[in-house]
C-alpha cells in the first residue's frame, strides 16, 4: 500500500517537472528570438524653437529617424525642399516641418508671409486694459468691441468684429510662454471690409478686446448697448395738461327803460327812466320830451 502511494507521488512529480521544463524552454526561446526589424526613414524637423514668420534655412533644420510605417502627411525628407520658405505658425524644437506650416514659395518672410490671400493685417494702438491685461498674444482669438457717441442718445457700445486672430503683439510675432506680456500695439488678421470697420472704430471711439477660446468659433448677433438703457435714465416728463379757460359769456343786454308823462300846471312832460341799478338800487331819469 505504501509502495503504491510512493509510485503515484513519484509519477506526479515527474509530470510536474516535465511541464515546468516545457514552460522554461518556451520562455528561453522567446527571449532569444530576434526583435522585429523597424524600417526607418528621415524626416525634417526644427533644430530649435522657431517663431512665426521665420525664413527656414540649413541652420534651423535637421533630420531625425522616423518609422516608415507611420508617415506624416506632407512631411519633408530633405531640408533643401523647405529652405527659403517662411513659417506661418510657431514650432517647437524637434517638431516636424510640414507643408501646412509653410507659406507659399514666393510669399517671402516675416509677417507679410503669414497673411493668407484675400486677408489684411491691421494694427491698432492699445493699452494693458484693452489688451486684456497682456494675455492677448499671437494666435489668440478676440472680439473687438467699440464705444462711441451717437447723435442725441448718448454713448453706444457694439461688437464690431468677432472671432479675429491676433497676428502680432507689440510689433512682435513670437508667441508668449503663457505669461502675460505688456503690449502697446495689436495686429489683427481681418478681411478688407472688416479692416475698414476696425479703422473707423479705433479712430472715432474707443475699442476693447474680448479674449475668447481658440476653439470657440461661434458668432452671435449681439445687440448694441445704449448708455441710457444701461444706466436706467429717467423717462422724459409727461407733457403738462393745459386747462382751457371757460368761454367768455356774452354781456347781458341793457335793462329796458320806461317813459313817464308828468303834468305840472299846464305843462306836460315825458320823462324816460332806466331800470333800477342792481348794485346801487338807484335809477336815473332825464326828460326826453317837453310839451
Amino acid at each position: 500500500m505504501d509502495r503504491n502511494r510512493m509510485m503515484i507521488g513519484l509519477a506526479v512529480s515527474v509530470f510536474a517537472a516535465f511541464l515546468l521544463s516545457i514552460f522554461v524552454y518556451h520562455e528561453f526561446k522567446l527571449a532569444s528570438a530576434p526583435a522585429p526589424v523597424v524600417v526607418m526613414q528621415q524626416i525634417v524637423v526644427a533644430s530649435g524653437p522657431l517663431q512665426l514668420g521665420t525664413r527656414l534655412g540649413a541652420m534651423n533644420l535637421k533630420v531625425i529617424p522616423w518609422p516608415s510605417s507611420a508617415p506624416l502627411a506632407n512631411m519633408f525628407t530633405r531640408p533643401e525642399d523647405c529652405e527659403n520658405r517662411a513659417l506661418i505658425t510657431s514650432v517647437a524644437e524637434n517638431e516636424p516641418i510640414l507643408e501646412s506650416k509653410l507659406a507659399p514659395v514666393a510669399a517671402g518672410a516675416g509677417l507679410a508671409a503669414t497673411i493668407p490671400e484675400g486677408m489684411r493685417a491691421l494694427s491698432v494702438a492699445v493699452n494693458e486694459v484693452v489688451a486684456v491685461a497682456g494675455f492677448v498674444t499671437p494666435g489668440a482669438m478676440v472680439d473687438v468691441i467699440a464705444t462711441g457717441a451717437t447723435s442725441g442718445s448718448g454713448n453706444i457700445t457694439r461688437t464690431v468684429l468677432e472671432n479675429v486672430r491676433v497676428l502680432a503683439a507689440n510689433q512682435r510675432i513670437e508667441s508668449g510662454s503663457g505669461k502675460p506680456v505688456s503690449v502697446t500695439v495689436i495686429t489683427l488678421l481681418v478681411t478688407p471690409p472688416d479692416a475698414a470697420r476696425l479703422a473707423m472704430a479705433s479712430s472715432s471711439g474707443k475699442i476693447q478686446l474680448a479674449l475668447r477660446n481658440t476653439i470657440d468659433s461661434q458668432t452671435m448677433e449681439i445687440p448694441p448697448v445704449l448708455q441710457a438703457s444701461l444706466f436706467g435714465a429717467d423717462s422724459p416728463p409727461a407733457p403738462e395738461k393745459h386747462v382751457s379757460a371757460p368761454p367768455k359769456q356774452a354781456a347781458p343786454p341793457p335793462p329796458p327803460s320806461y317813459v313817464v308823462d308828468v303834468i305840472s300846471g299846464g305843462k306836460r312832460e315825458s320823462k324816460t327812466f332806466s331800470s333800477p341799478d342792481q348794485s346801487t338800487g338807484e335809477s336815473n331819469g332825464q326828460p326826453t320830451q317837453s310839451h
